[in-house]
């Protein structure tokens, strides 16, 4: 193996005349540089925007959510929730109650998803920071008030500094339905916007956001939730988190499910995660595509070599230990080129995480294109790409034996 090593790495960097196959090898390096480069820079944004989503996604999100395994309510009560409070890494422990309710306002209906919360959620809540409009305060003595989601209030007329009010439609679970009085068999809740908030298309188009006593009122569900809402101090380790759901799990039986947020939104989370594998696909069959240049370079020196060939052979040298030395050229090219791309790659990326250079168009929540490299983004590339180049550098190689001898 050191043989063959040798001699590649003497045709790459050995000083040769400047001939039509030493450019080709040197487009060729520059192409897998350029190629490797544009992985890790895309990757990279890809994973800015993606901590960006789910940043925004905490908001309206909880680190966990218990949830009853069949039926909509229940009352958190229990042992469970005692050791739940006792966690050092728990920061809060908020109950919601919240359904699909018909909004009306200013004589424009339509369907949201109402979300009652406590005064706990009202006091720590993330989504203040996403506030476009008003201030986020839930009760202002008998009065109640909601934070409504940005496009849901583009779409029904509603802004905050309105006098017009909000009213709550939902049908009351124990009231019989009268044909001849059907909005007996209905509740019905009050509030006045407060705020406007944006968090995400899909949120700002459903959401509102109101007092926990305003959903009991309307639901007929005094004393129960839909849901309680865990969220852990800062920089918790996800490993400490598990372990903490996992356990939370094992108190409260399996009539209920504990989930993180991955499983509370399956699909974005899902998105999320397919979309990243289809963006390196797409750039590892373009890396593929640039990859070829080498294959027509190792063709053309191997014909250039074919007296460096006889004399091998002459030597002794086997046809496998010959077709070694130039699947290792092919390769060492490769290996080049990806090296000077990851360089390149990566400073582009620190560069545009400390400064920011490359400014975001438009009116967007980030005033620069957000950038996270991840070392395994780096490794994952780097092996993907000389496997590649291995493969692609064997091919020629395995018929310099036919064409030669």
């Amino acid at each position: 193996m050191h043989l063959p090593f040798f001699i590649a790495r003497r045709y790459l960097f050995a000083g040769k005349s400047h001939n039509v196959i030493n450019i080709i090898s040197a487009i060729s390096g520059i192409a897998m540089a350029v190629g490797t480069a544009a992985l890790i820079i895309i990757l990279s944004i890809y994973n800015g925007f993606d901590a960006l989503v789910k940043t925004m996604l905490t908001s309206v999100e909880p680190d966990l959510a218990v949830v009853p395994a069949t039926g909509k309510f229940f009352t958190p009560e229990g042992d469970a929730y005692d050791w739940l409070y006792d966690r050092k890494e728990v920061k809060n422990i908020c109950t919601v109650l919240q359904d699909n309710v018909l909004v009306e306002y200013d004589g424009r209906q339509s369907t949201a998803l109402v979300k009652g919360v406590d005064p706990i959620y009202e006091a720590e809540s993330p989504i203040t920071e996403y506030v476009t409009g008003g201030t986020f305060f839930l009760k202002t003595g008998e009065r109640r008030y909601a934070a409504v989601g940005e496009r849901f209030a583009d779409s029904m007329g509603i802004r905050h500094s309105f006098i017009e009010d909000l009213k709550l439609y939902y049908p009351d679970r124990f009231a019989r339905f009268s044909a001849i009085n059907p909005m007996s068999a209905v509740n019905t809740a009050t509030v006045w916007p407060s705020c406007e908030f944006a968090v995400s298309g899909d949120i700002d188009s459903k959401l509102i956001i109101v007092a926990r006593d305003v959903m009991e009122e309307l639901l007929g569900a005094e004393g129960e939730v839909s849901s309680v809402e865990v969220r852990f101090v800062d920089g918790t380790p996800v490993i400490k988190q598990l372990k903490i759901k996992k356990e939370l799990a094992s108190r409260l039986g399996p009539e209920f499910r504990v989930l993180d947020r991955s499983e509370q939104n399956p699909e974005v989370y899902g998105m999320l995660r397919y979309e990243k594998l289809a963006v390196y696909l797409i750039m590892i069959f373009i890396v593929l595509i640039l990859g070829f240049s080498i294959f027509g370079s190792l063709r053309m020196l191997i014909i250039e070599k074919d007296e460096d060939i006889a004399t091998l052979r002459a030597m002794g040298a086997t046809p496998s230990t010959i077709r070694r030395v130039f699947t290792l050229e092919g390769w060492l090219i490769t290996v080049t080129g990806m090296l000077a791309g990851l360089a390149l790659g990566v400073a582009l990326c620190l560069l545009q995480q400390h400064f920011g250079f490359i400014r975001m168009p438009g009116n967007y929540i980030v005033d620069a294109y957000p950038v996270i490299l991840d070392w395994r983004d780096i490794l994952v590339s780097a092996l993907s790409i000389s496997a590649l180049g291995y493969l692609i550098a064997l091919i020629p190689s395995r018929q310099i034996e036919f064409a030669t001898f």
